[in-house]
């Protein structure tokens, strides 16, 4: 049986990875920052962790060790993540790990959104590298308008740091998680870069409306100022490097939206992928 590394596994990409893996009876080991996490790991179905950090070449090689397959997620919006990335991929040659897949973002050549341009580099030393890779490049998550859940149902108000009008197209957690379980586990991948986008592209005010249809009551979308913001960040353990970074893509957003198109994620999928209302639905 092929055994497959997910990398970043205790996240919110790699848990669902990992499930989706799992309904495939997929032989899933987990790689996690802190012993902590391995409850998170073993109850959406991995069948090993190992803990350890992506800077350590030795626990990486450890990880590494009989696998055959690799998922590849970098911690979001690490300052590192060239480094890391350069170190993954050489601990895998060495390893002679058979697939590479790699979790990088949807349009990486932006370079004026740093954590964009970084995975840019990963995805160059990927071509170099000699391995068998694959590369998801998936937009924002549907599921991120999660965070502010509560606001949203008990205030009716939908908030972010950019203009109502901007226009952003969002994909399905599950729809990525589906997608790289596709490619882990079957043939004829290798070598391609996939863009993973939904089929939507909804202005702010557009979304809120959909909120609205679905929860039954009025929700209106607002624009909160970046200092408000800022201060909400640091409350919830951002660091200044990653502040600075979303400051930078809620300018890009502002002045170009940001979407793609949702024909390849649907062609793999082998169905239509999902609505932002169909989530919505989901969600209850």
């Amino acid at each position: 049986m092929t055994k497959i590394l997910i990398t970043g596994a205790a996240g919110k990409t790699g848990q669902a990875i990992i499930s989706a893996l799992a309904k495939r009876g997929a032989y899933i080991r987990a790689f996690v920052y802190r012993a902590d996490y391995r409850p998170r790991v073993e109850q959406v179905g991995a069948h090993e962790v190992v803990v350890g950090s992506l800077t350590d070449e030795a626990a990486l090689q450890q990880a590494m060790q009989g696998v055959q397959a690799l998922y590849h997620i970098c911690p979001n919006m690490n300052p590192d993540e060239v480094e890391i990335g350069r170190g993954v991929i050489q601990v895998a040659q060495h390893a002679s790990v058979e697939r590479f897949i790699y979790h990088s973002v949807l349009h990486p050549q932006i370079e004026a959104m740093p954590h964009h341009w970084h995975k840019l580099r990963v995805e160059e030393m990927l071509f170099e590298s000699g391995l068998s890779y694959t590369i998801l490049q998936p937009a924002a998550y549907m599921q991120n308008i999660l965070a502010g859940w509560q606001t949203i149902t008990e205030q009716g108000r939908y908030a972010v740091p950019y203009p109502v009008s901007t226009r952003l197209g969002m994909v399905d957690l599950l729809d990525v998680a589906a997608v790289a379980a596709t490619v882990l586990t079957e043939t004829g991948h290798t070598g391609a870069i996939y863009e993973l986008a939904g089929p939507d592209i909804l202005s702010q005010i557009e979304v809120a409306t959909l909120l609205s249809e679905q929860l039954e009551r009025t929700v209106t979308a607002e624009q909160i100022p970046l200092d408000t913001w800022t201060v909400q960040a640091q409350q919830n353990g951002l660091g200044d490097y990653q502040i600075n970074t979303l400051w930078q893509m809620f300018q890009h957003y502002a002045e170009h939206d940001f979407y793609g198109n949702a024909n390849v994620l649907g062609w793999l999928l082998d169905r239509p992928p999902t609505s932002f209302l169909r989530f919505l639905k989901s969600v209850g």
